[in-house]
């Protein structure tokens, strides 16, 4: 699930997630890394006084590279027998750096992780079960709801921490809004407010932005506002039995995208991720789409204008919106440090100096104690991902179980189907009904 959104059609950069991702070098893998055996013995809760060294991997953009180096500066002064080798890279490059790695039995010993590879990578025996380390306390959870820990389960097993959690937010301009003479909509809105919108908007020179090429975060939500889901309770087939919702979905981005209310794909590809490239930043887009969290990067740059957090539009928003992990760590099964990459987790997630560093990047914080402490100390863009994610707390539904093995692969697929349409290449009918079966023949594969 995803890098900043940029708001004309640069979903992409946004997740999935979110997503924020940034073109920086990424630091080298550790030459002396070796193949590691799943620890078999129980946690110990003793601290320890030998030399450690943990890899760290995550994506993200400049901002979060920033601060996550920082906070593991301050974990190396309270652990001085701890050292911190960081890895990171843009979203998309960051998976591609994670897979031989993971073939390698050399995967870092924490990894960011994200719920489109959360079964992915928990269903290979990749990750360690944390639970034993929440039990023991090396991972404390008496701040976090059962609900919040939930999100991180596969099988029965706690495969990740989540980190925070975000909520599905249409970005809105609103001094542009108002100058084009566009009005502001409430948080009803629906899909022709949405239309009758990007209309008035392209009639000036403007656009709206659309859902980008991460059309599979936008599509399931747009699933569940028609009661339907995008894959069957046991991950061995789409959710959905007929062609209808794909195609009611595209036919209306198909509109969108002929009368160049969002971005073209060509421009879509040159954009590398950073929120120093959104479209709202730049003054050709009025709105967008993308996670709560990724609201902060671009807010902090628009420093002449207020921009204001809105559900996405369309009926029952309150059944397609739902709160989601922006991302956890995992522990790797591999790692031979499992005890001490605990311990950092735990620190990311309950430490109240190192979450004054973070504030909430990662989504809104998980415990409780630290939300608490950092609310008098919050920036108003701040405040406003805090008071969205409160309000889409009390205005939306459960969120879908993780996605099943084989759903990357669908996403993929979801992409070039989006692709085929757009280049009209073929009609959204064939393209829908061509999508549904290789994207079941993907899945059938789950029932062996």
């Amino acid at each position: 699930m995803k890098k900043v959104f940029t708001l004309a059609l640069s979903i992409s950069m946004m997740f999935t997630a979110a997503a924020c991702s940034t073109g920086n070098k990424t630091s080298a893998p550790s030459a002396s890394s070796e193949p590691a055996k799943a620890a078999t013995a129980a946690p110990s809760t003793a601290p320890s006084k030998d030399p450690v060294k943990l890899r760290i991997a995550w994506w993200g953009g400049q901002a979060r590279h920033d601060y996550t180096l920082k906070v593991i500066e301050l974990y190396e002064k309270q652990h001085p027998n701890v050292k911190i080798e960081a890895e990171y890279a843009p979203f998309d490059d960051y998976w591609k750096k994670l897979a031989p790695q993971a073939s390698a039995n050399q995967l870092p010993d924490v990894i960011q992780m994200d719920i489109s590879y959360l079964s992915q990578y928990g269903g290979k025996n990749q990750l360690a079960d944390l639970t034993p380390y929440t039990k023991n306390g090396l991972l404390d959870v008496s701040s976090i709801s059962p609900n919040a820990l939930s999100g991180g389960e596969v099988g029965g097993k706690l495969m990740a921490m989540n980190l925070g959690v975000n909520a599905l937010n249409t970005t809105i301009d609103v001094n542009t809004f108002k100058s084009l003479g566009i009005t502001v909509p409430g948080k009803d809105w629906t899909w022709e407010d949405y239309d009758a919108i990007a209309a008035k908007a392209k009639a000036a020179g403007k656009q709206i932005g659309g859902f980008g090429v991460r059309h599979e975060v936008f599509f399931p939500y747009y699933l569940r506002t028609i009661d339907q889901k995008m894959y069957n309770a046991d991950g061995t087939a789409l959710g959905f039995s007929d062609d209808k919702p794909l195609v009611d979905y595209f036919k209306r981005y198909q509109k969108w995208y002929d009368a160049g209310y969002i971005l073209s794909l060509d421009k879509e590809s040159q954009k590398k991720g950073v929120a120093e490239e959104d479209e709202i930043l730049l003054g050709n887009a009025i709105a967008g789409n993308g996670w709560s969290n990724q609201f902060l990067a671009v807010a902090n740059l628009v420093k002449d204008r207020p921009l204001e957090l809105f559900p996405l539009p369309g009926r029952n928003g309150n059944k397609g919106l739902f709160l989601k992990p922006s991302m956890y760590f995992s522990i790797t099964n591999n790692s031979k440090q499992k005890e001490e990459a605990a311990k950092f987790i735990s620190f990311f997630v309950n430490d109240i100096e190192a979450n004054k560093l973070i504030k909430g990047d990662r989504g809104v914080p998980v415990s409780s104690k630290v939300k608490d402490a950092l609310k008098p100390l919050l920036s108003p863009n701040e405040v406003k991902i805090f008071d969205y994610v409160a309000w889409a707390e009390q205005n939306s539904s459960q969120m879908d179980p993780p996605n099943p093995v084989g759903s990357i692969e669908i996403e993929k697929l979801l992409k070039a189907t989006s692709e085929q349409i757009l280049y009209k290449k073929t009609t959204v009918e064939e393209a829908a009904a061509k999508f549904r079966k290789d994207a079941n023949a993907i899945l059938e594969k789950n029932k062996k």
